[in-house]
């Protein structure tokens, strides 16, 4: 099932378009399999069993580091990275909350992924889509995934 806009269904465009109806099809699956009210463990475990399944290649937990001025500043944990294209965030809360936004696109800026998904797993199956080019990353671009 993809989203839907006015009655139609929504069609993704941009950068890893094809793939991106993938992944979405699969998290609507797994929502509408699993309902609401499980941790985000639990949803992450099953929704990389069925990404797999569907044929796509799941990392998870992946680390980003980030740099400031060449020096290593942090280090954190993407939940998973699918094809080596997209990164996903997944949450299961009741809404997609502007921290959850900021949080993808700070893992967006400090690795050469351009695009990802926060993806809720909360009482409705919502998700958000942020692109963050490489030519826009200044210092951080170079940086290898």
């Amino acid at each position: 099932m993809l989203p839907r806009y006015a009655g139609k269904p929504k069609e993704f465009e941009g950068k890893h378009s094809e793939l991106s109806k993938r992944i979405i099809k699969v998290f609507y699956d797994v929502h509408n399999e699993l309902g609401f009210g499980f941790s985000e463990k639990v949803y992450q475990k099953s929704y990389a069993i069925a990404l797999r399944q569907d044929g796509m290649k799941v990392d998870e937990q992946v680390q980003i580091k980030v740099y400031f001025r060449g020096q290593l500043v942090g280090e954190f944990f993407a939940d998973m990275v699918v094809d080596d294209l997209i990164i996903l965030e997944l949450k299961a809360a009741d809404t997609i909350i502007e921290e959850f936004e900021a949080q993808l696109l700070n893992y967006l800026k400090s690795t050469e992924f351009e695009v990802g998904y926060v993806l809720n797993f909360g009482k409705s199956a919502t998700f958000k889509r942020k692109v963050f080019d490489n030519e826009r990353k200044g210092a951080l671009r170079g940086i290898k995934k």
